[in-house]
């Protein structure tokens, strides 16, 4: 088992909190009124939200940042000082946002501390660097956004300024290399450029819109998904997307997911319903609705049906954060001896999809955060038992895993697929759970082989995920070029003139008959533009055909990823392409 090192991750959030330190510091010698709020290290850096008297914008950065280089050249250390809340009030007499924190804090009994480097001091809890003018060097600021105060739209938007530091120039290089790569490879902006979907104001944020492109890949992700599964006796059921409140009452998820469902009320009945956020609750219901044997079980329900969660409106973000989004879900119902065997075989069907996509992973142990149980539901005993059994199975398994406490779902622990694309970045898609109580609120059970009632285990199973997530990491991952098996459009066929369209549709007409997904571009336009258009659609391949091509039963074949042709007969084209299609090349 490999895990991160938590003495290099401990020293890059206290490097980064450092410079957030930094940044606040350098802020206020140039804008003296502005009140600093918070300034956290998060996965790639840092950020601080202030509240100015006049708006910033990211042609300030490099001011800013010119600031911080001169000022950190006088911070020998950061140094501590404990004080009391009406001290520390004091200090803070013009800034709300600091009054706030100092009332959260006196009111936990908690200590109030007070970190000073240089002429600058800021509320804070520590975990910084010992030497600041040594260490804080590699740095650079990225962007401006805008913040609600404490995330609720209802408070007072701030600015927040993004940054971000690391211990050597090599690694900033890198990271800044990576980041201009990313912005290249941006799924909203090649959304747009391969026609694949959008949004509307009229619709509404985070409800993504998808042309046929999109919709045709969602589809080929989802049927992949199915195809797999089907061989293996998952059998698909499909589920409404609203269901009454006593439904999530008893799941669990109206006291701890609440916040995050749309509710909607009843014009006749005035009954409160809620959009599902997810499948599981209703999963339980199809198995309630017959006696249920032990000859039965495993029953392995899949579902692809939508479900919509209430997001912030300043954490969407195109595909990757959406309010409605589908899941590959899949919920087991089975024997507690059964449970192994099962999930082994996801286990193995995530490695063959993973494979088919080319990525690396690794596993997250998804347990619970001990010091706040009020999270969760469920004996703790039982937790303990679920999150052993976890290592377990995945030491038995061979599977590379480090621990993530505090990310465990509110009703068992998971063990999380965290695949790496192309830029090296790490997203959660597969998810497995062992689920005792699910299946215990809702008092379910199955006849067992001595005629007594048992309570079935639920297992929790996704292997892509959100499909709209996925469609967001596979644009970025490769770049829209997706490999032939996924493009929307596999062949683009380019007559070179007006005379030669008769034979350019025979050849669409046989691509078509092969089941390939073949477009005709017979516009009056040069060559060379159709080629450049092709090109900017990310089209596996381009079949150019003249008078000669016409004459011999050929094509000119080019690939998006080089400039030359090779003339090939058609029927050999056919067998190539029908050929990478199949084996999803």
């Amino acid at each position: 088992m490999n895990k991160i090192d938590p003495k290099e991750k401990q020293a890059l959030d206290e490097l980064r909190h450092s410079a957030a330190h930094l940044l606040a510091a350098a802020v206020l010698e140039l804008y003296p009124d502005a009140k600093p709020t918070i300034g956290p290290a998060i996965d790639d850096g840092f950020y601080y939200d202030f509240e100015f008297s006049s708006s910033i914008s990211e042609q300030d950065l490099p001011k800013i940042e010119k600031k911080m280089r001169e000022v950190v050249k006088s911070w020998s250390a950061f140094t501590r000082q404990q004080v009391s809340a009406d001290e520390a009030r004091q200090l803070y007499a013009n800034n709300p946002y600091k009054g706030e924190l100092i009332d959260e804090l006196e009111k936990s009994g908690a200590e109030i501390t007070l970190y000073k480097s240089g002429a600058f001091t800021d509320l804070c809890r520590g975990g910084h660097v010992e030497q600041p003018a040594k260490e804080l060097r590699h740095f650079k600021l990225l962007s401006v956004a805008g913040a609600y105060w404490r995330g609720d739209e209802h408070n007072t938007m701030l600015t927040r300024i993004y940054g971000t530091a690391f211990p050597s120039q090599i690694a900033l290089d890198e990271y800044l290399s990576a980041r201009e790569e990313a912005k290249l490879r941006d799924h909203r902006k090649l959304g747009k450029e391969m026609d694949l979907f959008t949004f509307s104001p009229l619709v509404g944020s985070g409800l993504p819109l998808y042309t046929q492109r999109g919709a045709l890949l969602r589809r080929l992700l989802n049927n992949y998904v199915e195809e797999i599964q089907s061989g293996q006796d998952y059998q698909q059921v499909w589920t409404p997307q609203i269901a009454k409140a006593d439904l999530f009452k008893t799941s669990g998820h109206y006291d701890k997911y609440k916040a995050d469902m749309f509710r909607v009320v009843s014009n006749y009945s005035k009954e409160e319903m809620y959009l599902k956020p997810m499948n599981c609750p209703q999963h339980t219901q199809i198995f309630a609705s017959k006696p249920r044997s032990y000859r039965e079980l495993p029953i392995r329900m899949t579902d692809f049906a939508m479900l919509y969660r209430d997001e912030r409106p300043g954490e969407l973000n195109g595909l990757a954060r959406v309010r409605s989004f589908s899941q590959d879900d899949c919920h087991i119902f089975c024997r507690e001896d059964q449970v192994d065997e099962e999930i082994d075989r996801a286990l193995q069907m995530t490695i063959s999809i993973m494979k088919t996509f080319g990525f690396s992973y690794r596993y997250r142990l998804s347990t619970r955060d001990t010091e706040h149980p009020e999270k969760y539901i469920g004996d703790p005993k039982v937790w303990d038992k679920l999150e052993k059994w976890a290592v377990t199975i995945m030491q038995r398994n061979n599977i590379e895993y480090y621990d993530g406490p505090g990310e465990a779902a509110f009703y068992a622990p998971k063990m999380d697929l965290m695949a790496t694309d192309a830029l090296g970045r790490e997203w959660q898609l597969s998810t497995v759970q062992i689920d005792y109580f699910m299946p215990e609120r809702f008092e379910l059970s199955y006849t067992d082989t001595d005629g007594t009632a048992k309570r079935p285990v639920m297992l929790h199973r996704a292997i892509l995920g959100s499909a709209e997530r996925m469609m967001m990491i596979l644009i970025e991952h490769y770049a829209g070029a997706f490999p032939v098996w996924l493009s929307p459009v596999q062949v683009k066929v380019l007559p070179i003139t007006d005379a030669h369209s008769e034979y350019a549709k025979e050849v669409v007409n046989k691509l078509a008959v092969a089941g390939v997904r073949v477009e005709l571009d017979d516009r009056s336009e040069r060559l060379q533009a159709k080629i450049r258009d092709a090109q900017l659609e990310k089209i596996p391949y381009m079949l150019v055909v003249g008078g000669k091509e016409a004459a011999e039963g050929t094509v000119a074949v080019r690939s998006r990823d080089t400039k030359q042709q090779t003339v090939v007969e058609l029927d050999a084209f056919v067998e190539q392409i029908t050929s990478e299609i199949a084996e999803r090349k």
